[in-house]
């Protein structure tokens, strides 16, 4: 775009020259070790086995051991089916929480005594595209976003290395136009960047197919991209170490970065930033030591290898209607398994730094995208069984279904617990039945044995949060950025006491998406609420009524079984009772920002902010004051004839259509249009599904511009001769009487 005048600039097309690359779908009943391309750099490839003989193995022992005591807890007489059932839920629920257990020991050891160099890599050969999929986001945050790490890169002496893309599948059609407004704007601000915008008409296959619609048709034109969400900011420093890192190694498909949550301010987000501040380095260095080259991808931050993605990654779509079949929803752990299966490694640079996003800003939101979440987890059961995938990548795919299966089996086990001690208080044992026995089969329990036992479990649980802060308290800049050592300790066990309060409200809410989920309810796919906006108090009651009659329930149940049940039970209980005002106050700004200025929940991040978050903070608040995000899109076409040139420039070519064949949306507006006679007919008639057809239409863009903003006054004129000598005639007769 160099060379350009700000006119020109205005006009330019919206994505560059089509350079196409073929996607193909890929098989998941079918695969060869043919079709597993050679490693070029077979020096840089490696298993490794101790990391895993550690965590995996450590994790078997620990479940073993657990196992063994469950059954001791229980073996005293003889074990009734209710028992075993007791025994084999501890031992699914157990066996996860001990895998993190023996993860974190190794990612806490790593962080300890590992420390990197910071080299600055040498210049970049090949180009990259950075492009954020973006879906009815506020525009003066998501572009501000973007400016921010445009500024970042070219900082870096590198920026001609980038191109820089908005992939937009907005369906408002105000949200539409506001972008188209952004990009103008941005590309005045920064005519030296390659800035680019494609809106796609139908939003097929969500994000997966917004990406692949990018891959297909410009991919060609790229060596690498970096996948950001709109959430999504990167230093620029720390994508062109990711660029330089894929570059040094052939064999990389995916190399994923582990960003860290910023700028958030309610109680709950808070507590979820501090929590992955703290305990998320050393999950993601466990994560890291034992997966090697068989990593996993989020979906974001990250970059890709252009040609291996396409060439590897062609998503199926699922037999079947959803919510099992259909496309698939979570996309990023299949395209890793795909990309391993085809011969390229993908792994995560732990400790690369300079990688943030946000997080929803309350328990309701992140349930709402917890439901999304849990469904494209359980439909990877319909993919774990596919041709040539990793031993690891199974495992990855395995671990995503029992992040939320552990809920109803949680949920499960309290519920026999419960039964068995029921049973054992109110129901008698029949002790002279007609088979001969010297003892009755009645469940009784080794209740030191079961203390012993749920200590130890507390303790497993509990373990990576007290490696993270140990990590958190040995690391100064870390400790500093925290308040010092002893806000720091104060905030980790503040956050480990609101998240145990939490954690049963979200037991619940998984297991009944679980639940809907078996019996067939779809999820939709709804914009995730990113401000930090509290809700509406009626609406959590109405979510939540439910939970805190459970967890009464569950209290005056307890009370009248055992007291000590009530005791052991006291956390779930105590979370469900709470369930109304827990989820109140997770959305509340003032909470929040109380416990900031107290010190408590700090992150050095929010303490020394980055300058890329401070920059991309101070450009939102201008573009937001500043911008026309708010005005009806519509109206503003109406008003700017050099805006409506613009539009029509950013618009893709006219999809042809076959003879007689129409859209429903763009029919009723042609027909609205035509029988207009105002714009304020216009705004008054158009749903919102007409509106866009008439957005993405350059036909009735131009009826629209023809309308007049408002009908044209009718000039005042005199009454005929003969109406003026009926009047005088009626006032006559009025004025006599």
């Amino acid at each position: 775009m160099d060379g350009l005048t700000a006119e020109a600039r205005i006009k330019q097309p919206g994505m560059p020259p089509e350079a196409p690359l073929e996607m193909p779908t890929q098989s998941l009943t079918h695969f060869s070790r043919a079709e597993r391309r050679i490693l070029q750099a077979p020096d840089l490839a490696y298993t490794p086995w101790a990391s895993r003989l550690f965590i995996f193995g450590g994790a078997l022992a620990l479940t073993a051991y657990g196992a063994n005591e469950m059954y001791g807890v229980v073996k005293i007489g003889e074990v009734t089916l209710l028992e075993w059932v007791l025994v084999a839920l501890f031992v699914a629920n157990f066996s996860w929480i001990a895998l993190a257990f023996t993860s974190s020991i190794a990612g806490f050891l790593w962080l300890l005594f590992h420390r990197e160099s910071a080299v600055s890599p040498p210049g970049l050969k090949g180009k990259t595209a950075v492009v954020m999929p973006i879906y009815n986001e506020a525009p003066a945050r998501v572009f501000a976003a973007m400016q921010a790490i445009c500024e970042d890169v070219r900082a870096t002496g590198c920026g001609d290395a980038f191109d820089y893309f908005f992939l937009s599948d907005t369906t408002d059609p105000d949200i539409f136009i506001a972008e188209e407004r952004a990009l103008i704007a941005m590309r005045r601000r920064l005519p030296s960047e390659r800035i680019y915008y494609r809106h796609r008409r139908r939003n097929i296959n969500r994000k997966a197919g917004n990406i692949a619609d990018f891959v297909t048709r410009w991919g060609g034109r790229y060596d690498h991209m970096v996948v950001l969400d709109a959430d999504s900011l990167m230093t620029g420093e720390t994508i062109m170490r990711l660029a330089a890192a894929m570059e040094a190694d052939p064999d990389a498909g995916i190399i994923q970065s582990v960003p860290l949550i910023v700028n958030r301010n309610t109680l709950f987000a808070r507590i979820t930033q501090f929590a992955a501040r703290i305990t998320g380095p050393v999950i993601a260095c466990g994560l890291s030591l034992w997966m090697g080259r068989d990593g996993n991808y989020w979906g974001h931050n990250a970059i890709i290898r252009t040609v291996a993605f396409a060439a590897y990654c062609g998503l199926p779509t699922l037999r079947g209607k959803p919510p099992f079949g259909g496309h698939i929803l979570s996309h990023d752990f299949v395209e890793a398994a795909f990309m391993r299966r085809g011969g390229y490694a993908v792994y995560m640079l732990p400790t690369l730094g300079g990688s943030y996003e946000e997080s929803p800003p309350s328990l309701i939101d992140i349930a709402i995208r917890d439901r999304r979440w849990c469904q494209g987890n359980l439909q990877h059961l319909r993919v774990l069984p596919a041709k040539g995938f990793k031993l690891v990548s199974r495992q990855h795919f395995m671990a995503g279904v029992m992040g939320y299966v552990a809920s109803p089996l949680w949920m499960a086990q309290l519920l026999v617990g419960i039964a068995l001690v029921l049973q054992s208080h109110y129901i008698r044992p029949e002790y002279f039945t007609s088979e001969f026995s010297l003892f009755p089969a009645w469940p009784r329990f080794d209740y030191e044995r079961a203390l012993e036992l749920f200590a130890v479990t507390m303790g497993v649980l509990i373990a990576p949060k007290l490696f993270g802060l140990i990590a958190a308290l040995a690391d100064r800049p870390t400790r500093r950025g925290c308040g010092g050592g002893l806000r720091l300790v104060a905030s980790a066990v503040l956050e480990t006491v609101l998240s145990a309060l939490f954690a049963p409200i979200m037991m619940v809410i998984q297991s009944g998406s679980v639940m809907q989920i078996l019996f067939g309810r779809d999820t939709g796919w709804s914009p995730q609420r990113r401000d930090d906006g509290s809700i509406p108090f009626k609406s959590i009651v109405r979510r939540h009524r439910a939970h805190m009659a459970l967890g009464v329930l569950t209290l005056f149940a307890g009370f009248l079984i055992s007291p000590s049940l009530v005791a052991w039970m006291s956390p779930t209980i105590a979370g469900l009772v709470l369930a109304i005002p827990l989820s109140w106050a997770s959305g509340q700004l003032w909470i929040g920002v109380a416990l900031r200025r107290v010190g408590l929940l700090t992150t050095p991040e929010e303490t020394s902010p980055p300058a890329i978050v401070q920059r991309a903070n101070s450009l939102t608040l201008d573009l937001a004051r500043n911008g026309r995000d708010g005005e009806d899109g519509i109206k503003a076409l109406h008003a700017d004839a050099a805006f409506r040139e613009a539009h029509d420039a950013l618009l893709p070519p006219a999809p042809r259509r076959k003879r007689g064949e129409f859209e429903t949306e763009t029919a009723m507006a042609a027909a609205k249009l035509n029988d207009a006679a105002t714009l304020e007919d216009v705004l008054k008639w158009l749903t919102t599904k007409e509106r866009m057809a008439l957005l993405n239409d350059r036909a009735l863009i131009s009826l629209l511009a023809r309308l007049p903003a408002t009908a044209p006054a009718e000039p005042e004129t005199e009454a005929p001769a003969t109406v003026q000598v009926a009047e005088r005639a009626f006032n006559q007769r009025l004025a006599s009487g």
